[in-house]
């Protein structure tokens, strides 16, 4: 498996099961059938369309937490490998 391909499925899958979880423990508490959005706002939608909505939104917040995790986790030598190799950062030299 490549190395992207590796990185992508590193913060895909834990967010996805974050994003399970979360939604488990967010429904058990707030009823999907009643939404208290200012203005009336998502009144018509359905049930399931409010937990699927809430399960992508927790899946992207769970994803950027993942991501940035992934990204500090980089060591300072691989930081500043990529820095010498990148064409873009030395043309301010």
């Amino acid at each position: 498996m490549s190395s992207p391909l590796r990185s992508l499925g590193s913060v895909i899958w834990p967010a996805f099961l974050g994003a399970a979880g979360l939604e488990a423990v967010v429904f058990s508490i707030v009823d999907p059938k009643q939404p208290h959005l200012p203005g009336g706002i998502g009144q018509e939608l359905g049930t399931l369309a409010v937990y699927s909505i809430a399960f992508f939104v927790f899946w992207a917040i769970v994803a950027g937490a993942c991501a940035l995790t992934l990204m500090l986790e980089r060591s300072a030598e691989a930081v500043n490998a990529e820095a010498d190799t990148d064409p873009l950062s030395s043309a301010g030299r």
